[in-house]
Parts: C-alpha cells; sequence; structure tokens
C-alpha cells in the first residue's frame, strides 16, 4: 500500500514508447514503474537546476542593467585559471 507521501497518477503514453520501457525494465531487473519514477525524479533535478540557473542569469543580467558594473571574458578567465595553483588570484574588481 502507498505511503501517505506518495499517490498515484496516470499519464498516457503510446504503445511503442510503453514497450520500450518494459523491455529497459527488464533488462534491469527492474519494474517499468520503478523506471519511469527514477526517469521522472531525474528530469524534475535537471530541469529544477536549469531553472535555477536562468533565474541566477536574468538576476545578473538585471543588476549589471541597474548598475553597468561588469568584468570582462578575460579578466574572468584569467582569474579562473589561476584557481588550484600556487598563484590564485582575488576575484577581478568590477567596473564600467
Amino acid at each position: 500500500m502507498p505511503s501517505a507521501s506518495t499517490r498515484p497518477v496516470a499519464i498516457k503514453i503510446d504503445d511503442a514508447t510503453r514497450d520500450r520501457v518494459k523491455r529497459l525494465a527488464e533488462a534491469r531487473h527492474r519494474t517499468p514503474h520503478w523506471l519511469m519514477r527514477q526517469a521522472i525524479e531525474e528530469y524534475v533535478d535537471r530541469e529544477e537546476k536549469r531553472e535555477a540557473f536562468r533565474q541566477d542569469t536574468l538576476k545578473a543580467w538585471n543588476e549589471y542593467q541597474e548598475t553597468g558594473l561588469h568584468g570582462t571574458a578575460d579578466e574572468v578567465e584569467a582569474w579562473l585559471a589561476s584557481w588550484g595553483t600556487d598563484d590564485e588570484g582575488p576575484a577581478p574588481e568590477w567596473h564600467k
């Protein structure tokens, strides 16, 4: 019996996809149910990270639009190249 934290949902998939899921589940010694849950969890995790990155990008763009402060690609690349070396430098100063 499902726990209180899980609920069944129904999705409609075509026969070909259903057969592919079944064959893959058999090859992995898992149930189709397990395989579909795993796929959904991995998809949602990936898309949540992608959305967080998109939001961070929009926030950075808005901040740049408001302040005009930035670093050049060369400055940032030089800083990143120094990571993990004996000459690791500080983050570049932002400028207009």
